[in-house]
């Protein structure tokens, strides 16, 4: 079956899930978790923030088969959990759920919808510190960073409960005197949300806020690599009072779910964040029922350094664009873009600051950098750095596995990068920094724009009128000028030509999860 096939190469296959029903009543003793990885995986359950069923009608419950999938925890190789693995079945009910939800929920007032979204905000942030747990026992990124990533993911759900509020219409000016003429602005329906790996929380927070703030319905499918931060955070929206049926979750046969998701004529709009092959699928599969789209798909984007910038600011820039996550975001610097004049010393800074980054399981103190989230991970940043050796280019720093084993990888600098080898053309995903030398600006822009991505890029200069001259001539739906960090809840994200569709975030993301409906009103001079 063509949506079949489509859903299975985009949502990935069913490898890993889980049985456990307990209750939702945070103590204090979940505060005060250890940093050993098993203890916090044993309270995180005894607490109530380890879910492992599905979320379905307001309902937690297992897969109708009892089949589960394993959850691993990507620093030890050791099972956390087994979470239910569903399948057509369940995500029938869970569309035909939200379905049935959508009307009474859609009729809500936008004040009433807002508090219950504010109320979910104050219990994410007031979990911060499980949520982070959940998310380094089940994504291994450091805590710090994953605790980071609550706030940031929390942050949409707080934008979108005050944008909820501000869903305005139109009146337009009328060509005929007995006529009046209005634009609303309407909720599209049920939403199918694909979620990937990397961000277990805010790729989830930043399609759903804006989605239940409009008055839609959704269905979110988080990756089977980590469900359990979307289950955690679902509880604690039904805490918050978001009703049965507006939110629900499945996950485990992703060909199942991303089929039954694809060919509903219930589901008005799947949103997904992914590679640029996946969403190219997806698109296709959602052709024949004609659903509304965004993407937001892969990147290369380049970091550029010119002569002209201040040395630190380009170190310390490029160092959070390149390697957090370790890498493995669509935002990284795929590739640095060094000027002549300056490629020598920023090669010699960069490596020593990289060679700073401290590598560790995520709940070790003062750990930088996490292990990647599987082997074929690893085996893809190898290959590349394969690649690329077996070219010309030279390893100044890491290149191989971490002496920790499993996923670890060190951080690593290679410099002598062509546009000819794999690290130019596609995403590393890997705490892996491609060094390339340019002449000029316009050498710059042609090198960074000569990809078929444009999500995110990032420019060091010290010279207001270049930087005006490059963000305007960069191929990209985001740019950041002498910074690395450039996500943030109130601007805009996404890309151009195949980096997606759409964008989330900010003002604009409302956009995404509402129809425009005209309505003219006729014979208004009648008395």
């Amino acid at each position: 079956m063509v949506i079949g096939a489509a859903a299975r190469v985009a949502i990935g296959g069913c490898r890993k899930l889980v049985s456990s029903h307990t209750s939702l009543l945070v103590s204090s003793q979940c505060r005060q978790m250890s940093m050993d990885a098993q203890s916090v995986s044993e309270k995180l359950r005894s607490c109530g923030l380890l879910r492992t069923q599905g979320l379905i009608g307001g309902k937690w419950i297992d897969s109708y088969d009892n089949k589960t999938i394993k959850v691993n925890n990507p620093a030890t190789g050791e099972i956390i959990a087994d979470v239910a693995c569903m399948g057509t079945k369940e995500t029938n009910d869970a569309i035909a759920s939200s379905y049935e939800a959508f009307t009474s929920w859609s009729r809500l007032t936008a004040g009433e919808r807002s508090k219950i979204l504010r109320r979910w905000y104050d219990l994410l942030i007031a979990h911060k510190e499980e949520l982070g747990q959940l998310i380094t026992l089940e994504q291994g990124k450091p805590l710090k960073e994953a605790i980071g990533e609550v706030v940031y993911g929390a942050s949409f759900i707080e934008y979108y409960a005050e944008e909820a509020k501000r869903v305005y219409g139109d009146i337009i000016p009328s060509n005929l005197s007995d006529r009046r003429l209005l634009v609303l602005k309407q909720p599209i329906g049920v939403v199918g949300a694909i979620a990937p790996w990397n961000f277990p929380l805010a790729m989830i927070t930043r399609k759903v806020g804006p989605a239940l703030a409009s008055g839609c319905t959704v269905v979110v499918k988080p990756s089977e690599l980590t469900p359990l931060t979307a289950l955690a955070a679902a509880e604690l929206a039904l805490q918050a009072g978001v009703p049965p049926g507006a939110l629900n979750v499945v996950m485990g046969n992703a060909p199942e779910i991303g089929d039954a998701l694809l060919s509903s004529r219930q589901v008005r709009k799947i949103t997904f964040t992914g590679s640029t092959a996946v969403g190219k699928k997806l698109m296709a599969a959602a052709a024949p029922t004609v659903k509304k789209v965004s993407l937001e798909l892969g990147g290369n984007a380049p970091s550029i350094v010119f002569d002209d910038a201040d040395l630190d600011v380009a170190v310390k820039g490029t160092l959070a664009a390149k390697f957090r996550n370790s890498g493995q975001t669509c935002v990284c610097a795929n590739r640095v873009l060094v000027q002549d004049g300056i490629y020598d010393k920023f090669a010699a800074a960069f490596s020593e600051a990289v060679q700073k980054l401290e590598v560790g399981d995520g709940f070790k103190e003062g750990t930088t950098q996490g292990p990647l989230i599987n082997d074929a991970a690893v085996q893809k940043v190898e290959s590349f750095i394969q690649d690329a050796v077996s070219k010309g280019a030279k390893i100044i720093l890491g290149g191989k596995r971490h002496s920790l084993g499993m996923t670890f990888y060190e951080p690593t600098v290679i410099r002598d990068v062509s546009d000819n080898m794999l690290m130019s053309k596609e995403e590393i995903f890997g705490p892996v920094a491609p060094l390339i030398r340019f002449k000029t600006e316009e050498d710059a822009i042609r090198l960074a724009n000569d990809t078929i991505a444009g999500l995110a890029a990032y420019i060091f200069t010290n010279s207001v009128q270049r930087s005006w001259r490059v963000f305007e001539a960069l191929e990209y739906g985001l740019v950041g000028v002498n910074e690395g960090l450039i996500s943030t809840e109130v601007a805009p994200f996404g890309g151009v030509k195949q980096s997606g569709l759409g964008r989330e975030g900010s003002k604009y993301g409302m956009d995404e999860y509402l129809e425009i409906k005209y309505v003219c009103l006729g014979d208004m001079n009648r008395h």
